[in-house]
């Protein structure tokens, strides 16, 4: 190939990689964009400055509202129960969602606390102190790998093996809390699949004629959360709610825009 031949081919080839390195992330920018649509639900915030993400699975289609709120990550708080149990089924450290833990006497600030639990019960009254003493017969070590398999947020766990989800060091966006639930839905996450259908299984928290509402609440720091899947007809969603304002607060904003979009009924 005669010289200047040589160089014309290259200089092709280097502005031909200039843009792909520069072109291309902001196409993919875009696209995400573009997964992303503004969910009108304003009416259901004026008691409550918050966000609330609804994702449909089928369509890969998020709806926000509040957007800047919904990439903010904070702490899980209960919510973190969900991954808790995945991970304490996976590694043996429960052995089922009857594996029983016994009260220790100590008296709590909510009286259903104060008795024998088991992972299933714990689930459904979001027993704190069950979820601890699981999360440290899992162990830092084995704790640690498998939230970085599952890439939890911000995978930090240095606040203590039985506090860092609870308003210390580990964080998560809504964003990532649907991502999340929608991998449990899909049985994607590296779990066995029977270990995923039974936290599947001890989620439900509402089910009617056309629909079937996965769940988990979350609260601390004067913050709720409340996040899921709602399983209505032959349409799947995940969803999450965060808002300052307690859990009980956020369960009734999701469950109020899941009946204005018919995925539910009152």
């Amino acid at each position: 190939m005669k010289k200047g031949k040589k160089v014309a081919v290259l200089a092709a080839l280097a502005a031909a990689f200039a843009l792909t390195v520069w072109v291309k992330p902001e196409a993919e920018a875009l696209a995400g964009q573009e997964k992303i649509r503004k969910l009108q639900a304003e009416e259901f915030f004026t008691s409550h400055d918050g966000t609330f993400v609804l994702h449909d699975v089928k369509k890969d289609q998020s709806y926000v509202y509040n957007e800047e709120r919904a990439m903010e990550r904070t702490a899980p708080e209960s919510t973190f129960k969900v991954p808790n149990a995945l991970i304490g089924l996976q590694t043996g450290a429960v052995e089922d969602e009857y594996d029983i833990k016994y009260w220790d006497g100590t008296e709590r600030e909510i009286p259903v606390w104060n008795q024998d639990h088991t992972l299933g019960s714990g689930m459904r009254y979001s027993v704190v102190w069950y979820y601890q003493a699981m999360a440290r017969d899992i162990g830092e070590q084995r704790m640690k790998e498998w939230i970085t398999k599952i890439s939890y947020g911000n995978k930090d766990i240095s606040g203590g093996i039985d506090q860092f989800w609870l308003s210390s060091t580990l964080k998560i966006s809504p964003m990532e809390q649907v991502e999340f639930m929608k991998a449990l839905h899909k049985e994607k996450l590296p779990f066995d699949k029977d270990v995923m259908k039974t936290v599947k299984r001890m989620m439900v928290q509402e089910e009617g004629d056309r629909y079937t509402i996965y769940a988990k609440t979350g609260q601390g720091s004067g913050k709720g959360w409340y996040t899921g899947i709602i399983e209505s007809g032959k349409r799947t969603f995940t969803f999450a709610a965060h808002i300052d304002g307690t859990s009980a607060d956020a369960k009734e904003i999701t469950r109020s825009i899941l009946t204005k979009h018919k995925l539910i009924t009152q």
